[in-house]
């Protein structure tokens, strides 16, 4: 195994890119979602289903 007790991390040089990528993705997603069930729920309303 790679002995990695020399290297120090420092807060804040990790490439978080990927990680702020999925996220806005998610995020994206999830608004999409909400806004399709909105949607859903006053049509189905609106229908007297």
């Amino acid at each position: 195994m790679a002995d990695h007790s020399q290297e120090k991390h420092v807060h804040g040089t990790m490439d978080i890119r990927a990680q702020e990528k999925t996220f806005a993705g998610f995020i994206r997603m999830s608004v999409w979602t909400v806004v399709i069930v909105a949607v859903v729920l006053v049509f189905l309303a609106l229908s007297n289903a």
